[in-house]
């Protein structure tokens, strides 16, 4: 018989309904905790989860401003917006970055420039913003993304407005130009105000005027779906696109001044005396600003900065050259008004001239001398032995003092960045520095040799303060803010930056009629370009040494490398009796001003004054060295 236990049904019967309860116990628990978490989700972070689904659902894009035009006073387009293919990406809608770009690699050109450019835009924008990765697609390159768009998820084809420069390298140094946001740039910037926006203002007026330039950012709010896919716009906010910039340059005259200069290296600034507008601001040789746009390749950058002509140095703005005796036309006036000085009182020039126990001998640029000249002979025919003596009679620190309030030694102010001050040296200014200050330093001061420097720019000023009989003007390279949608007007005026005060006002008549005959007088270095002209002009032509020339040596040109010969520069205004353009003129290393300079300011203000540019047969020789 076999033995069969019997089954405890009460026992089981407790366990089982212990295994219940504690069953229920956990359901009720995990019940109770769903519970509260539904509730604190529903009452207390309802606001923040619902953000996290909209954001989810709904993607901002930035939407950046057209840029404002830059145009000369006659309404010629000088840097425009054109619209280009851009391949963007958004790195958050894309799991696979590298995937991606070699993807992407397959359908067109990505150079290293381009993937370089691209790892540093993921470094500093958020990842939700779309980052350039290539711009100027051809026609074929973006039919053959948007074919294979459906399948790349996060990468988008867009129509962007592109910075141009139609006129090439014509202006580049005051135009300047735009650039791509760099590292530097984002430390400095609003970055609210550049969203969607890849460029700023590097240089020139390009960054002077870069907040009004710039617009106002718009945006849209695009739903997407769970794989970013655009459904549909749900709001949008138009940029405000940036104002246009009107210049005081005209295009033309600038075309003609580049001209003239040619391939030459050299400055020309141009001035409205009676407003401070800089009717043209040339530096050669220019160069293209283009190819900057979207990030210049290395080759090319360092050919630029290679070669030996320095295309980047704005000379214009930030070229320091010895006035040479151009200053002439400057210390006539001290002559005049000095006590230290009797400007109606002839001098003596044997050809030389020599300090008060000294056997050195400062010589003069004719040899033999000029004879006995007064004031008007010394300016005429440059005669260096007369401003020696005036600068001995004035002192380093009279001559200082004299020539600061034409604007010499400081910035004139120009609506430019970076601008150079030049240098008005005084035996204070060498001390500071552990020197010296030698007497035969203030004798060539007298012709705009030694230590002193200026800039182009600040020539042209001080000759337009002579024009305007001592008030300085800032000069002013902007003319007008012009609203894109309003076409409401900012003028942009020059401000007065002083006087140069006078004791009788009659000398500035007095000097003008010298510096006029110059240029239409034989004996006047000058005369070359005034012999025939229609108009009268007032200028000082000059040479700024180079090479120094030992004692007992002559200055032989042709013998002199090229680079180490003198520069040549001319300072003039014109009319005399009613100046409309005052103008400024270096040649490095061209010699003579009568010959290499002043040919090129009779073209500038031919135009000016006269609207056309007359050929100019040249005229005969009258001095032996005619500057």
């Amino acid at each position: 018989m076999l033995n069969i236990p019997l089954k405890d049904y009460f026992r089981e019967t407790r366990v089982f309904g212990t295994r219940l309860m504690i069953v229920a116990i956990g359901v009720a628990v995990l019940v109770t905790l769903l519970a509260l978490r539904l509730i604190y989700l529903q009452t207390f972070a309802h606001r923040h989860y619902e953000t996290l689904s909209q954001a989810n659902r709904v993607r901002p894009v930035p939407i950046p401003p057209p840029r404002g035009l830059i145009l000369d006073r006659n309404g010629v387009v000088l840097a425009q917006n054109y619209p280009v293919y851009t391949l963007e990406l958004v790195p958050e809608q894309i799991k696979d970055m590298g995937r991606t770009l070699d993807t992407l690699g397959e359908l067109i050109r990505l150079t290293d420039g381009d993937l370089k450019q691209f790892q540093r835009q993921l470094r500093e924008r958020p990842r939700f913003e779309a980052l350039t990765l290539r711009t100027h697609l051809t026609d074929e390159e973006a039919a053959r993304i948007a074919l294979h768009r459906p399948f790349l998820n996060g990468v988008e084809l867009q129509a962007r407005l592109q910075r141009h420069y139609p006129l090439g390298g014509s202006g580049v140094h005051s135009l300047g130009y735009v650039a791509r946001i760099s590292e530097q740039d984002v430390e400095r910037i609003d970055k609210s105000a550049y969203r969607g926006t890849r460029h700023i203002g590097k240089l020139g007026l390009e960054a002077e005027y870069e907040e009004e330039l710039l617009g106002r950012v718009g945006f849209e709010k695009i739903e997407t779906n769970a794989h970013g896919r655009q459904l549909r716009t749900l709001e949008r906010v138009a940029p405000v696109a940036g104002r246009n910039l009107y210049l005081n340059i005209d295009a033309r005259l600038q075309a003609i001044a580049e001209q003239a200069l040619g391939k030459r290296r050299g400055a020309v600034v141009a001035i409205e005396p009676a407003t401070g507008k800089v009717l043209a601001f040339v530096s050669t040789p220019t160069y293209d600003p283009n190819p900057f746009v979207n990030g210049i390749d290395s080759e090319s950058y360092k050919n630029l900065l290679d070669d030996p002509d320095k295309p980047l140095i704005n000379r214009a703005l930030n070229g320091k050259y010895p006035p040479g005796s151009t200053i002439k036309a400057f210390l006539g006036l001290a002559a005049l008004e000095s006590d230290q000085f009797d400007g109606n009182k002839p001098v003596g020039c044997p050809g030389y001239f020599s300090l008060p126990g000294s056997s050195h001998l400062f010589r003069d640029w004719k040899k033999g001398g000029h004879g006995v000249v007064g004031l008007r002979e010394a300016i005429v025919q440059s005669c260096d032995v007369y401003f020696y003596k005036l600068a001995y009679a004035l002192s380093p620190d009279g001559i200082k003092n004299f020539l600061a309030p034409f604007g010499f030694g400081k910035k004139t102010g120009v609506d430019l960045p970076d601008e150079s001050e030049g240098l008005l040296p005084s035996p204070e200014w060498k001390e500071a520095r552990g020197q010296k200050w030698y007497a035969g330093e203030t004798v060539v001061y007298g012709i705009g040799q030694g230590l002193m420097l200026a800039t182009p720019l600040q020539l042209a000023v001080g000759m337009a303060a002579i024009a305007n009989h001592g008030v300085v003007l800032q000069p002013r390279i902007a003319g007008m803010l012009v609203d894109a949608k309003s076409r409401a007007r900012e003028q942009i005026s020059a401000e007065r930056n002083g006087e140069v005060m006078v004791k009788d006002k009659a000398h500035w008549d007095t000097l003008i009629s010298y510096l006029a005959d110059v240029v239409h007088t034989k004996q006047g270095t000058a005369y070359g370009i005034g012999y025939n002209a229609p108009y009268r002009i007032a200028g000082k032509t000059g040479t700024a040494q180079v090479k120094g020339i030992k004692q007992g040596e002559s200055y032989v040109e042709h013998a002199i490398p090229e680079r180490l010969r003198d520069h040549a520069l001319f300072v003039s205004f014109a009319p005399v009796e009613s100046p409309k353009i005052a103008v400024a003129v270096i040649v490095e290393n061209g010699g003579h001003g009568s010959s290499a300079a002043a040919p090129v300011a009779r073209k500038v203000m031919d135009h000016v004054i006269l609207g056309r540019t007359l050929t100019t047969p040249a005229a005969p020789v009258t001095t032996e060295n005619p500057e």
